[in-house]
């Protein structure tokens, strides 16, 4: 009994935080509070942080001194996920336009986009909102253009930029050549209660043509989130319509180069889109300049990202940049007046923490801006000592005694076969 109580308090003590088993340190200078007893303050952590951390920043641990101060991670304004099909109700034609209702789901939203089928038009959404069914006056949210310009290689958009609403039912009235056959339903983007927030991870200028493609590369540290790519366009062409894939793949680790099976992806697809002007007395100001990129786990090695802008027969688009960006990450905590802060990570052996402070959290309007020192190695920085059995430090005594008993075994057994035989 004695020696399991010795062997769980072995276990406890090596999954214990010890600022000597940290690799790595960042100062957190946290700006002057004008109050006496200190205040929430919050630091972005940018991507340097990811690569020596475990995945999902379990091993962060943040201390006062010499003490461990209770945070929670924050991630600024999620995206969230598509609301179900929204059905049409009343669908049918009004003085000439296309008007239909639709009972929106609880909760604020924004963009609309329209199931319309069909090809080579333009026409004037009018919207208006209401909390009760049937009202007759409601709130005039405005008027929207949607089109697709597939004869001029500009695309389509059947999106309605809404501000964010939460009027329980709306109604739509559609001017242009777009009948009530042509439309088969809406869906609605669900907004959370702020604008999303994105730090970038990587940039790049650099392009390279190949074929009529253009190709933009990205080598990704491990770990590193990578949610959003931002694409910064120049002035030429002014308007265009280019469709896109990006491809990750986790960089080949030298265990890989050993293996001539080739190593499998994620991919995903997108457009890019820029039309402004005038088109059959349509002012159209329509912009897609980011791609959603595709869930990927890079694994202890990284990622390589590979994203192709298919040109067709047009000239490349001139780029400035192309970013790859993650949602914004905040660690969030309580700062005392005069205190300094330092943040640790890099110890394999850590699980996330469970503070009372994280799940009692609630987020201040206006907290204190904390900002991240740069990247250092922890002078104090210790190897864990490894407290695994003899047996798992030492596997190769179980062959030697395996191979030691059978050594045995077949002696006794020829011995005893040697006995059996009957002399002449």
């Amino acid at each position: 009994m004695r020696v399991r109580w010795a062997v769980l308090l072995l276990a406890f003590a090596a999954t214990t935080p010890e600022i000597r088993y940290f690799h790595y340190q960042r100062p957190v200078v946290v700006a002057p509070s004008s109050g006496a007893g200190g205040a929430q303050a919050c630091a972005v952590l940018d991507a340097s942080v990811f690569p020596h951390a475990e995945d999902g920043l379990g091993d962060l641990r943040l201390y006062r001194e010499s003490v461990q101060a209770p945070y929670v991670i924050r991630t600024v304004a999620p995206v969230q996920g598509k609301a179900p099909r929204i059905t049409m109700l009343n669908l049918g034609s009004r003085a000439g336009q296309t008007t239909f209702d639709a009972t929106m789901p609880d909760g604020q939203y924004s963009d609309v986009k329209l199931d319309v089928s069909g090809a080579n038009f333009i026409a004037t959404v009018n919207v208006t909102g209401s909390q009760s069914k049937g009202d007759a006056g409601g709130t005039k949210l405005g008027s929207y253009t949607i089109f697709d310009l597939t004869d001029q290689k500009l695309g389509r958009s059947t999106v309605l930029h809404l501000p964010r609403s939460d009027f329980r039912y709306l109604h739509f009235a559609i001017a242009g050549p777009v009948k009530p056959a042509q439309i088969g339903g809406l869906t609605v983007d669900r907004t959370a209660q702020s604008e999303p927030h994105y730090t970038a991870v990587a940039e790049t200028s650099q392009m390279t043509q190949k074929g009529r493609d253009t190709v933009i590369q990205f080598n990704v540290p491990a770990h590193v989130p990578v949610d959003r790519i931002t694409f910064v366009p120049g002035v030429r062409p002014a308007e265009f319509s280019r469709d896109l894939t990006v491809f990750v793949r986790p960089v080949r680790t030298q265990a890989a180069n050993e293996d001539s099976r080739p190593i499998g992806g994620y991919g995903a697809n997108g457009n890019l889109l820029r039309v402004h002007g005038i088109q059959n007395g349509h002012r159209i100001d329509e912009e897609h300049l980011s791609v959603d990129a595709p869930w990927f786990q890079s694994g202890q090695a990284g990622s390589e990202w590979t994203i192709t802008i298919q040109n067709g027969d047009d000239p490349p688009i001139e780029l400035k940049s192309v970013r790859l960006e993650m949602i914004q990450r905040k660690l969030c905590f309580d700062a005392a007046v005069g205190a300094s802060y330092t943040l640790y990570y890099g110890d394999a052996a850590l699980a996330a923490p469970r503070y009372d402070y994280a799940r009692l959290f609630v987020a201040e309007k206006a907290p204190l801006d904390a900002t991240l020192g740069p990247e250092q190695a922890n002078p104090e920085y210790q190897e864990r000592p490894d407290t695994r059995p003899f047996t798992e430090r030492h596997p190769w005594l179980l062959w030697a005694a395996l191979g030691v008993v059978i050594l045995v075994l077949g002696a006794v057994a020829l011995r005893t076969a040697k006995q059996a035989i009957p002399r002449a």
